[in-house]
């Protein structure tokens, strides 16, 4: 049987699925052996990088998953196969962590550098919770190279409030530390991305 072609057709315009949330389940499937190891933490420039995820109230989030993904200390953007799994050698430039029951997160990382001169260098991250029906994204801003943070478009966008949300603290011993308000005063400034 021959069929021909259905010129009349009317075009579709179809609606995306909506959102739904993902949890409280990642702790069954989600995380990995050493997801949070982006790099061994014996890497001459390894650094912990580390905060706690909280609500509007303040309370400690017990079962987010964060994702980041980053440039190495060049600048580089990792393309490496096999990035779950982890070597201990390579720096793969993605990691995943659900957090402990206190709302904490940590990863191995590299301080990244910037990918194209004098834009200041950032971390993405993905947050998932519970009670989220669309994952948030947002950046994590290293705080030393305060001239590349005052020309960065994004940062500039923002009023102090917002900027401070998304630069990260770094610590005596060398780690950035980064806590996630989801909601409240302290909201942690979050993007969104138009298809």
């Amino acid at each position: 049987m021959t069929l021909a072609p259905n010129t009349q057709a009317p075009a579709l315009k179809l609606a995306p699925t909506p959102g739904q949330t993902i949890g409280p389940f990642y702790g069954y499937a989600l995380p990995f052996e050493k997801g949070g190891e982006l790099v061994n933490q014996a890497h001459p420039a390894s650094v912990r990088l580390h905060g706690v995820v909280t609500d509007g109230a303040g309370t400690p989030i017990p079962d987010a998953l964060l994702e980041i993904w980053q440039a190495d200390e060049h600048g580089n953007i990792v393309a490496k196969d096999g990035s779950l799994v982890r070597d201990g050698y390579n720096f793969t430039g993605w990691g995943r962590v659900a957090v402990d029951n206190v709302g904490h997160y940590t990863f191995t990382t590299l301080n990244p550098g910037a990918t194209e001169a004098g834009k200041a260098p950032f971390i993405m991250l993905t947050v998932f919770a519970r009670g989220l029906l669309n994952r948030l994204f947002t950046r994590i801003y290293l705080p030393e190279d305060t001239e590349a943070l005052a020309n960065d478009a994004l940062l500039s966008s923002l009023d102090d409030d917002g900027r401070k949300t998304l630069i990260a603290t770094r610590e005596a011993d060398g780690s950035l530390r980064f806590d996630i308000s989801l909601q409240g005063q302290d909201e942690t400034v979050f993007l969104s991305y138009c298809s």
